[in-house]
């Protein structure tokens, strides 16, 4: 394997890693806030970008490279308000989206198509992941300070009605 493309890699393995941390915060705070439906859908989400990690841990181990497993920094463990919440997270995955084009990039500076190729399924997820967040940013600032809105959107993260507003259906 590229040495350049497999540190870029590896990178990438932190970054999920380090996302599915940020989500678990997230979740147990939602979680000792009440929002037990937020919590759940943040939680499962945790579990996404840890199998977004394994994605890639299997995919450098397949193609002969090194995975490395990250150590991880503790992610902050209180937030302000749901609001602050899905603003961090869509904060984080534009910096994740940042992170696979410039992974991307690297695959085609060296001509590692292979790469590129499965890397394609992670630029998909971002957009996913990205419309997400903005979808539920969104409801969040509708809802303002209206109790009975958020306890409406905490009942619909928990059976998770809630859908990006772009995906493969959307664009199909």
């Amino acid at each position: 394997m590229n040495t350049r493309v497999e540190e870029a890699l590896n990178d990438q393995i932190k970054k999920e890693a380090s996302s599915s941390q940020f989500y678990l915060a997230m979740a147990s705070w939602a979680e000792g806030n009440g929002l037990n439906g937020t919590a759940k859908f943040l939680y499962k989400h945790s579990d996404e970008e840890r199998f977004h990690m394994l994605k890639l841990v299997k995919f450098v181990n397949e193609r002969g490279g090194v995975a490395i497993i990250p150590g991880l920094e503790t992610p902050p463990k209180e937030f302000q308000t749901l609001e602050n919440v899905f603003q961090l997270l869509l904060e984080h995955e534009l910096g994740v989206t940042e992170s696979i084009n410039n992974l991307v990039d690297v695959c085609l500076q060296e001509k590692d198509y292979t790469t590129h190729n499965f890397m394609q399924w992670y630029v998909s997820e971002q957009l996913e992941e990205e419309a997400l967040a903005r979808t539920i940013l969104d409801k969040i600032k509708l809802i303002g300070n209206d109790k009975g809105g958020l306890y409406l959107l905490d009942r619909d993260l928990e059976t998770s009605a809630i859908q990006p507003a772009v995906g493969p259906a959307a664009q199909a």
